[in-house]
């Protein structure tokens, strides 16, 4: 099994407050995207690493994130697309045509651990498609202007996350049907949705939190702080 893991890292991440990309904050003295990017290393399972930066952002990312802190000949760089689902092509681009299985992993997701990696991927070896997600611990809301239109059962309610994993030629093969229609979804698993594949789900893990506000930064922090305590990776 040939698998592949591409590391989309080319939002700007407004939301978190910087005046800075949030990929490149630093979490326990390290850049955030230099702790993703070691996971997917740390878990041995890839035989290509990419990651799609935003353009103009490739010297910045050379120097505060791969010379520092990751083996060069390890990581391949590509140039970001105005959407993640662009930046994700880009990377599909860059893969071997003799690659089996790929993941598409967050780069805001610092704290993914290698068993989700191998859970994932051994899904979509089984079934072509897999994600990765958790239960919902609250009740949810249908709202509109202000005011609750449903209460849809939380039993069936799962938040997403990644590690995402497929088969490479069927996920290039809807990547390319979707630019020829113009169409974008919100992640690689709606978009095979969209083209009638069933997205299998395999649980994840609550800490695999993604960076997106100030607060997350604190509590990924606190997180990677506990886990030298004990030990984990």
């Amino acid at each position: 099994m040939g698998a592949a893991v591409i590391v989309p890292a080319a939002g700007r991440g407004l939301r978190v407050g910087k005046n800075i990309n949030k990929q490149y904050l630093h979490l326990c003295g390290k850049p955030l995207l230099a702790h993703t990017l070691g996971a997917c290393l740390a878990s041995q399972l890839f035989s290509a690493i990419i990651v799609a930066v935003t353009p103009g952002e490739e010297a910045l990312f050379h120097r505060d994130v791969l010379l520092p802190w990751l083996p060069q000949d390890k990581i391949t760089l590509v140039t970001g697309g105005k959407e993640r689902q662009d930046s994700v092509y880009n990377g599909l681009q860059a893969l071997s045509a003799d690659t089996d299985l790929v993941c598409i992993h967050d780069g805001a997701r610092p704290l993914v651990r290698p068993s989700s990696f191998c859970s994932c991927l051994g899904k979509a070896e089984e079934h072509g498609a897999a994600i990765t997600a958790v239960p919902v611990k609250d009740t949810i809301k249908t709202v509109r202007a202000n005011q609750v239109i449903s209460t849809p059962q939380r039993e069936t309610l799962w938040a997403v996350q990644t590690p995402q994993a497929f088969r490479f030629d069927l996920l290039v093969d809807v990547h390319r049907l979707a630019q020829s229609e113009n169409y974008y979804a919100t992640d690689d698993a709606a978009l095979l949705e969209h083209y009638g594949h069933v997205v299998w789900v395999v649980v994840g893990d609550y800490e695999n939190i993604k960076v997106t506000t100030p607060e997350d930064l604190l509590v990924a922090e606190a997180l990677i702080r506990g886990r030298a305590a004990c030990g984990s990776g």
